[in-house]
């Protein structure tokens, strides 16, 4: 079954949405220079309305290791997803820090030559986007040969994800704004995002 993340939640009904129509992870924007940003009192609040019955993925940007570690040091978060142009050293780095944590690390794809940091990264999952949380898509054909499990983002919603289900074969799908309307996450596009994704393992 394909995994689904929902990312850039910012409010606790968000989470319970996300929660309540079948997500397997929700995610929170922890790098300030973003608008999705959100602070340590509200990513307590939805990791709350979790309840642990998901993990929370908090997404950095180019931050130290030193940031990440605090939000891990505190239980804020449960898994961690780096998004900018952070190394093989940083992954080492964090793992030192808490080496039972999860790492996703998202790669921007142009064409084909970006693919190969995501084949040598040692992060546990790889995220291949369109862009830095744009809602871009990319050319997907450029993945046909992908040879190692990813998640795929970058301008998915619950009008495309079948499609990009059924032609891509991802290990799971991430997406933000494509279950926003006017810049709130939608909770009717959040089921139907879901829904759309369940679709597509049934026809397969």
């Amino acid at each position: 079954m394909t995994l689904v993340k929902i990312c850039g939640l910012r409010r606790r009904e968000d989470a319970l949405a996300a929660v309540n129509y079948g997500a397997d992870i929700a995610g929170v924007i922890l790098t300030k220079r973003f608008w999705r940003y959100v602070d340590e009192e509200t990513v307590f609040g939805i990791h709350e309305a979790l309840a642990s019955r998901i993990p929370l993925c908090g997404v950095f940007v180019d931050e130290p290791v030193s940031v990440v570690k605090s939000y891990l040091d505190q239980g804020l978060i449960d898994l961690v997803q780096l998004h900018g142009s952070e190394s093989n050293t940083h992954i080492r780095e964090l793992r030192t820090c808490h080496p039972e944590t999860k790492i996703i690390k998202a790669f921007q794809i142009r064409n084909e030559s970006d693919l190969n940091g995501a084949l040598e990264s040692e992060a546990d999952f790889v995220l291949l986007d369109g862009g830095t949380g744009t809602g871009q898509a990319f050319n997907w054909k450029l993945i046909g040969s992908f040879s190692r499990p990813y998640l795929l983002a970058g301008g998915l919603s619950p009008e495309n994800v079948k499609d990009a289900v059924l032609a891509n074969h991802p290990y799971g799908v991430d997406t933000s704004s494509g279950v926003e309307t006017d810049r709130v996450k939608d909770p009717t596009r959040i089921k139907d995002f879901i829904h759309a994704v369940k679709e597509a393992d049934n026809h397969e």
